[in-house]
């Protein structure tokens, strides 16, 4: 059995262009897909945040028909007892991966621990996977020189336009899509809201939260 360790947002608000505060989280679906396929096959699964508080779930991913997303994350131990980010052993894990959320944008893009994890992770040919907003944790993995540890990667991510189609784009203090090309990422994208992954070397990335599935089965792939 192998560890994957899941880097989650601890933040529970988005802070928009007007300074007002967002409820958000963490993307239930985004979280949940890929833990089930991970345990199906198998792996060990450890969640650290920042500050090993437990990870708070956007409730807008829970609305609907979500009962099943919710008793998930309501009792799997590992979303509820993460550890922290400053105690994790990187050598411990055979894969990384981070689900979205606008709760990535606010804390994982600057948090320098996450982003020093991610960078040692993806120098060392270890599986990375990010998926939807998770991508924003990538922007915090830059070096003394704020060169970023994935430029030149091949990506993608949640793009301007399902942002804007969202409702979120005018509001938004910046654009992923915007901040990982200016980072020097590789973005590339395809129509809104569809599955849409890219595999470069050991970066696996998907556009949105249709892409869960897929972006876990390529994690897989990398570890089998």
């Amino acid at each position: 059995m192998t560890k994957i360790l899941f880097i989650m947002t601890a933040a529970a608000t988005w802070t928009l262009k007007d300074g007002t505060k967002h409820p958000t989280g963490f993307w239930a679906e985004e979280a949940v897909t890929p833990y089930e396929l991970f345990k199906q096959a198998g792996h060990e699964i450890v969640v650290a945040t920042p500050g090993g508080v437990v990870s708070p779930v956007d409730e807008a991913s829970l609305a609907g028909d979500n009962a099943a997303l919710r008793d998930v994350i309501a009792k799997a131990p590992e979303f509820q007892n993460p550890i922290a980010l400053t105690d994790v052993h990187l050598d411990d894990y055979a894969a990384v991966y981070v689900p979205g959320g606008h709760g990535p944008m606010e804390d994982l893009a600057v948090d320098p621990t996450s982003g020093a994890l991610l960078a040692t992770a993806v120098r060392a040919g270890t599986p990375v996977a990010v998926v939807c907003h998770g991508p924003a944790a990538l922007l915090a993995a830059v070096d003394e020189t704020g060169t970023n540890a994935f430029a030149g990667y091949r990506i993608t991510a949640f793009t301007n336009e399902e942002e804007t189609q969202a409702g979120n784009a005018t509001q938004a203090p910046w654009l992923l899509e915007d901040r990982l090309t200016a980072a020097g990422l590789d973005v590339r994208t395809a129509a809104p809201w569809a599955p849409h992954t890219q595999t470069d070397r050991n970066l696996v990335t998907g556009q949105n939260p249709a892409s869960s599935a897929e972006v876990a089965k390529a994690l897989l792939a990398q570890l089998s």
